[in-house]
């Protein structure tokens, strides 16, 4: 299967920079898998589009301002960090900029020392083991002295460091945010639960291989990146029982995704669980647990816009995203969201 097959045309001005003021103003356009057809709505109307006993599942997960800015101590010279994944109590794997500045044993400081950093290993890919030395709880530190690793596609910092935040993020973890989550408020969320709709949370840590771009020629040959996620009792119990009544999964974001389908048993029940996942869904692969799903505008030749085409059909995507254009839809991490019925 050619990746090609996933392009479509988008100008420039349709990737949204910043996001709406209000979460739940953002555009929706509904895609009905079966047919084809599309509509046009807010996304506050959502509340209309789900149903008493379906489920929701959404991504917990929390993104770490993981993007320092600091200086190599024997020189002063100016470098980067961006944090990848924790190795160790005090050690993560990162991408450090410029490289030829950091090599092993280089050390680095943020915030005028009050976090340093030691090179200690420089990996094949160029990414490098980091230790950190610091007083205080890490955590804390990082919300006072880093700042969120946008998107490429987004060209300015962000004013508020909690628009990259879901209403509902609690595990810190994630290099980017799960992006469908951002149109949520936790005034919609209370009135579908009011209205029978149950919330499972899951968590996947979303790495930033989901920015790297398809550089093989067809889908088969890319090699997909791994992401840490895990299930919880409750949320596996959640799910299950409202499959056993008949009710709709219907999954937040291309996270939920992968979570809940690299988890099922073949029958599609969950149980609590964890680990890493590589898993790849393109058109072909069979789904075990979703119904339906609540998305963003994908990036061209992407990997999420061919899970999306798994799901409704390659032709009824890419027919949707020329409409989104015509319309005039805002694409990409704080643009508008389509939700596939």
């Amino acid at each position: 299967m050619e990746v090609s097959t996933f392009d479509y045309e988008l100008p420039e001005e349709l990737i949204a920079q910043d996001p709406l003021e209000k979460r739940d103003a953002s555009r929706l356009m509904i895609l009905d898998r079966e047919s084809g057809e599309v509509r046009h709505a807010v996304f506050s109307d959502i509340e209309n589009e789900l149903m008493p006993g379906d489920c929701l599942v959404i991504n917990n997960t929390r993104v770490l301002p993981a993007r320092l800015y600091g200086v190599k101590k024997d020189t002063g010279a100016h470098v980067e960090l961006l944090l990848l994944k924790r190795t160790g109590e005090n050690t993560w794997e990162t991408l450090v900029r410029p490289g030829k500045k950091l090599r092993t044993g280089a050390v680095v400081e943020f915030g005028e020392g009050l976090l340093t950093g030691t090179i200690k290993e420089t990996l094949p890919d160029g990414n490098r083991i980091v230790s950190f030395a610091y007083e205080g709880i890490f955590e804390e530190l990082l919300d006072r002295l880093g700042t969120m690793p946008l998107p490429p596609y987004i060209t300015h910092e962000l004013k508020d460091k909690n628009r990259y935040q879901t209403v509902y993020a609690k595990y810190d973890g994630s290099a980017a945010a799960p992006t469908a989550g951002l149109h949520f408020t936790k005034e919609l969320l209370a009135r579908l639960k009011e209205k029978g709709v149950r919330i499972a949370e899951i968590t996947l840590h979303v790495g930033l291989g989901t920015f790297r771009p398809v550089k093989a020629k067809t889908v088969e040959a890319h090699e997909m990146h791994s992401e840490y996620y895990e299930i919880s009792e409750e949320a596996a119990e959640i799910v299950n029982s409202i499959r056993a009544s008949g009710g709709r999964i219907i999954a937040v974001g291309t996270t939920s995704v992968r979570t809940l389908e690299s988890a099922a048993a073949e029958d599609g029940t969950l149980s609590a669980c964890s680990g890493w996942t590589e898993i790849f869904i393109y058109p072909g692969y069979r789904f075990k647990v979703i119904d339906g799903l609540i998305t963003n505008f994908h990036l061209p030749k992407s990997t999420l816009i061919m899970l999306v085409s798994a799901l409704a059909g390659t032709e009824h995507v890419l027919a949707a995203y020329r409409e989104a254009v015509k319309e005039r839809y805002r694409f990409f991490s704080f643009g508008d969201a389509m939700f596939i019925r």
